[in-house]
Formats: structure tokens, sequence, C-alpha cells
């Protein structure tokens, strides 16, 4: 039995009533160049006040730009220094003639392809776009990995009867190769190699699309944005051997080479001081690889060490970024940038180990937003101890111990601040008495214990040959479809299965909290990575046709999956994707473009109906089909399309066409939009 759990109307007047009259459609939409708008349907217009809002699955397209240049130079050598270097150092005489970096905008810098490819794009889609196709592409050499190892498991148990000498040489061959598995760095050079890096040219100070306060999930994350070059290295900069025309496009003609560009503090050298504000920096070279962060040889002043002394003689700031630890990060680290600084004073001393290091002073450039790698370490990541630790709480479980994790309920907007009034939380769908849902489950796979071949199991086969998912961070979805066929009731793996996973219910700490123009939101204590499943959209299963057009309903989800995968009314189709049983294929013959079913989330719904609409979301909608193979009653998931940080507002594109809804008079109505995205429409429709 489902309990219910029913949150008092308040007196006061429903805020919500006045925010945009929300429905959505699983409608797939395509995340390009372009603004996040959705073309008029040219077909037909709903003359009602309850409209349509599309959270539609985002496709990512590949930014066309020249190759990665090669990072310049190699590990610094263990050579000792020379001492007539280290008459280098000292301070920079104020009468020095300081020369400035004049820095190129945005629109000016050359970046070969990646420009005219993305000229109708901002910065920053452009750098959410290169990301998600890294991450796309990280997330398919991980499931190539993973079914490399489950082909070897597989073979290694029919060769159990052979003699140890054979196994054990088979193993061997396998821990050699491990070296070249690493799927971050196929991901670097896939995109290398078809011209997907965002900025091939190197940048000296504010990168454009990267504010203060962003976080990259690994130092490959960088690399492919083009902020820092070397996914190893501590220190990026400008090499000695740039051509004339480089040094002209960058306005660098005359500069002594090599200048640093960035560094990243991630304590691998144990003579690091770092006080945010004003930084010590040990120079590149000379330290363990291993990760024991001890100092095995003397560093010399050359390569990224004579970079910083430079950009010190010449004022060029450089920019830092500091990592720390994150256990949802599969570098175990996220990176975040804390801005501009300058190098104000370097010396040579024997470190701690008795070796000789370089050390650099950098102090932040004043007039800078404020920087945020203490709040991510110590609020943003950490549990709270107790329940009063949580400002505005007006609830301290949503979900009356409906969900595993606690879902609380935060308000610092209303005074006295309230809860969402009129509303019934829910886990379970709730079906309509006059709809049927199939009672005959799909034959399911033959699959033990948990699914790993892709080549004998049904359901990977239904998915187009493959699993949709893979088992890092608890199951992250490789790439959006039409469609995901989970396994099923009548399927042998077990609960644990991996092509399970959105069955799994939510597993990340999320709050709903009230927003000063949005009304009610939903956003994570956690770090999400991009695939994860979020939650399912829940309400009352209802036929399309018994709705009221002249009720205020905010919470209506059209499931037009079919509609979708078809490519009708506008559409972007997907049936590409996925491979239709026969008899889905017949049903797909005979779709029209009416929507049989939606999910009302008016009165009755879990967490999801309070998820917010942004023209730039974070997250995407995806059609998921388990228990039965009816596509017009699948079910709509919402999954991470970012890799995405605590306290991050989750959200995604209803999808309004513009002038699309209109009154019960045939008038078109237009709603603005707070979402507060970059690239924002300013109207919800």
């Amino acid at each position: 039995m489902v309990v219910l759990y029913e949150v008092q109307p308040d007196s006061r007047p429903d805020i919500d009533t006045e925010l945009p009259i929300r429905r959505t459609s699983a409608r797939l939409k395509t995340v390009g160049a372009k603004k996040y708008t959705v073309s008029p349907s040219p077909t037909k217009k709903r003359k009602a006040p309850i409209s349509n809002k599309s959270g539609r699955v985002e496709k990512i397209r590949t930014i066309n730009t020249d190759c990665l240049e090669e990072c310049a130079g190699a590990e610094n050598s263990a050579a000792g220094s020379d001492p007539s270097e280290k008459s280098d150092t000292g301070r920079v005489e104020k009468k020095q003639r300081i020369r400035k970096v004049q820095f190129k905008e945005d629109a000016e810098v050359v970046t070969h392809g990646s420009e005219a490819a993305v000229a109708d794009s901002t910065a920053y889609t452009k750098v959410i776009e290169t990301l998600r196709t890294f991450n796309k592409h990280y997330l398919h050499f991980i499931q190539e990995e993973e079914n490399r190892c489950a082909r070897q498991k597989s073979e290694e148990k029919k060769n159990v009867k052979k003699d140890s000498k054979y196994k054990k040489k088979d193993k061997s061959e396998d821990c050699a190769k491990k070296s070249s598995k690493r799927p971050d760095l196929k991901a670097i050079t896939e995109m290398m190699n078809t011209g997907a890096i965002l900025y091939t040219e190197k940048r000296i100070g504010p990168f454009p699309g990267i504010d203060v306060g962003h976080q990259f999930f690994s130092r490959a994350e960088m690399v492919v944005v083009g902020f820092h070059n070397h996914w190893l290295n501590g220190i990026d900069y400008i090499g000695k051997t740039a051509s004339a025309g480089r040094k002209t496009s960058m306005n660098l003609t005359g500069y002594n080479l090599p200048l640093a560009i960035s560094i990243v503090l991630s304590g691998q050298y144990e003579d690091d001081v770092d006080n945010c504000e004003d930084v010590v920096y040990t120079g590149q070279g000379g330290n363990d690889l291993l990760g024991n962060k001890r100092q095995i040889s003397d560093q010399v002043l050359k390569r990224g060490n004579l970079g910083l002394k430079n950009c010190m003689e010449q004022s060029v700031p450089i920019r830092v970024v500091r990592g720390h630890k994150c256990e949802n990060s599969y570098v175990k680290k996220v990176y975040t940038y804390d801005g501009l600084y300058t190098v104000v004073k370097y010396w040579a001393e024997k470190g701690v180990s008795g070796f000789t290091v370089y050390k650099f002073r950098l102090k932040r450039v004043e007039g800078q937003p404020s920087m945020t790698t203490k709040e991510v370490c110590f609020t943003r990541g950490r549990i709270p101890k107790s329940i009063s630790e949580i400002r505005g709480m007006v609830c301290e479980d949503i979900t009356r111990g409906l969900e595993s994790i606690p879902i609380p309920v935060t308000n610092l907007v209303d005074d006295p601040p309230i809860m969402p009034p009129g509303f019934i939380y829910i886990k379970d769908m709730k079906i309509s008495t006059n709809i049927s849902v199939p009672e005959i489950a799909p034959s399911g796979c033959k699959c033990k214990g948990t699914c790993t071949d892709h080549t004998s199991c049904a359901c990977a086969k239904l998915n187009g040959g493959d699993f949709p998912y893979v088992h890092r961070e608890g199951g992250r979805l490789v790439a959006a479809k039409g469609v995901v066929f989970e396994c099923g009731p009548n399927c042998g793996c077990g609960p644990k299965c991996v092509n399970r996973t959105s069955q799994s219910g939510p597993r990340f700490r999320l709050e709903i909290f009230r927003t000063p123009k949005k009304g009610w939101g939903v956003r994570s204590w956690d770090y999400i990575p991009s695939g994860s499943p979020i939650c399912e959209y829940i309400g009352l299963l209802r036929k399309t046709d018994d709705l009221d057009p002249a009720a205020d309903n905010s919470y209506v989800f059209d499931i037009d999956c079919l509609q979708t995968m078809k490519g009708m009314d506008g559409r972007e189709s997907r049936l590409r994707d996925v491979s239709l049983p026969s008899y889905l294929q017949k049903v797909g013959e005979d779709a029209t473009e009416s929507v049989p079913f939606c999910i009302d989330a008016g009165k009755t719904g879990n967490f999801a109906r309070f998820i917010n609409h942004s023209c730039q979301p974070n997250l995407f909608v995806q059609c998921m089909l388990n228990e039965h193979h009816d596509i017009s009653l699948a079910r709509i998931m919402l999954i991470a399309a970012d890799n995405i940080p605590p306290l991050k507002e989750l959200t995604y594109d209803y999808g309004y066409a513009l002038d699309s809804v209109m009154d019960g008079e045939g008038n078109i109505k237009q709603m603005a939009c707070y979402c507060g995205a970059e690239e924002c429409r300013k109207r919800l429709y």
C-alpha cells in the first residue's frame, strides 16, 4: 500500500499560480550552437491555458575545430640546478618598465574553425557543449572497457580447465595493457582527432565562458576546453618555440618566452603553502610521480618555472585552479577556478627533502569575484551534522519516509515561511481508472545475476546492441536515446543489474527550496556526474482528452515518446538510436500526432514537479520501458546532462515554442522567463 502525505493548504494565496503554466512533453531537443529555442509548430496551437512544457532529450553536437596543439614541453628533467640561475632571483625593481599584455576580445581570438562553427553561440554555451561532447566520449570508452573486461571474464571461465601457466600469462599481458585503458585520455585523443577541442590557441588572462568558481571534474575537462592544456603538468605555458604568427595573434611580440598561463594547485608538492589570496607555489619537476609528494631531485629554472619568472618580470597574470577531494569525480577530485594571480616574488631554496626547489609567491588580483573554493570544500561538500544547520527549513522530509533519502524543504523568501500548498507526495505512479496498463510483461533476457554480455542479452539488443548504462558512479547513461529498454519483471537478472539503473530511486541528497521569482526549485547537496538518473516524473497517469482546458493545472507532462521517435510535429527524430521490436514497429507506422496519455502532477506527485525550466538546462528527459513495452505509456526520467556541482539548481528545458500558447479566446499568451541563463530567451512562451 502506498502511504500518502498531504501538506495542508496555506491560507495565503498560492504564489505558484502567478508562475508559468507548466505542461511538458518527452520531446527530444537538439542542443547545438544556436540558442535553446524550439520552432513553433506549423500545424497546431493549443487554444487553452494549459500549455506544453517540453523537456526534450538533448542531442550533443560536436564542435568542429582544428586539432589541439601538442603540449609544449615534456616533464622537467631531474637535472641539478645551475648556481648561476639562482642569481636571477629577487624582487622586481619598481622602476622596471612594466609591459601589459593586451588581451584580445573573445570574438577576436583566433581559434581556427571553431569560431565559425558556433558563431551564434555564446562562450558559455561553447564550454557546455564541449564538456558534454567530452563526457559522451568518456562514457563511450568506459563502455568499451567494461565490455572488454566482460569478454575477458567469459574467456577465463571457458579456459578454467586449462593449465595455470596459460592463465597466468593471459593476466600478465592484460596488466601490461592497463596503462592504455584510461577513458579520459582516450576521450581527449578522440576530440583532438575529430577537431572538437574548443580553443586550440593558448590564452593569457581571463578565459571566455569560464568564470571564477567554475568547477571541472577532471584535468581532462580543462584540456578539451583549452583552459589548461596539460593533463598532468601543474604549469601550462607558452613555450619559446611559439611561431611568429602565434606571437602576433596573441599580442606577445617583444615578450620574453616562455610565459606561464595557468597553474593547478592540487597538493602534489610537499613545499606548497596555500593561504587562498596569497600562495607560495612550488615549481614543477623533481617530485615523485607515484604520488607521495616527496621531492627526489633538484628543480631547474626552465619551461614552466621559467615561464612563471617571466610572468613576474613582465606583469602577466596567471589563472589559478585548485583541486580538492570529491568522491563523485572519477579522479576523486574537483578543480575550481579561483581567478587571476600575479607572481610577486620567486627564489630557490632547499626543500623539505633536501633538494633544490623554486618557490613562487603569487597574490590574487584585486577586484575579482570572491573565491568559492572554501565554500565548496566546507559547505557544499559537507553533510550537515544536525537538522539545525539547515537554514530556513520548514520540513525535514517532504516524502515522509517514502524515499530512501529524506528531502527537506527550505524557505528563506517568505515571511513567515510556508510549505508547498495542497500537495500529496507519492513515490509510485497512480493510474486513472479508465486506463489499462499492459499486464503481460515482455519475455525479457535470460541473464543470471546481472547482465554483462551485450552480445547475448535480449535487452541489450533492443537498445541497439549494447547496454545503455555504464557501472561507474552507480550507473550512468552513456547517451540520450529515443527510448531506453531496461530489464523488466521477466528478466533473469537481479535488482543490481546495470540495466535497471533508473529503477533504484533517487540516490542523491536533494533539497526543495523557495526561489525569489520561480516558486519552488530543486537542488542537490552532492556532486552529480553527467548521465546520472535524477528521478522519474511521477503523478496521475491519465488520458490527455480528460484534462480540463479551463483548469489552472501547472504540472502536466505529455508522454509523446513515439511521436518524437517518428519526428512528428517538428520533433527531432531519434528512431535510429533504438532497435524496435516488430510489434512496436507496427505501432509506430500507425502513430498520429495526437498524444493520448499524460502525467498529471498537479495534486499528487514526487519532487520532479518542483524542477524548474531553464533555457540552458543541466537535465534532459529520457523515455524508459521496463515493465511493459507500450511506448505511449513510457516512464519519463530526468537525467543529468552535465556534471552538476552542489547547490546548483536542477533544471530542464520545458521546450515551449514562442507564441504557441493561446487563451480560451484564441489570443496569444506570453510569459516572462526568469531562469537567469546566459542565453535566456526572456520569454517562457
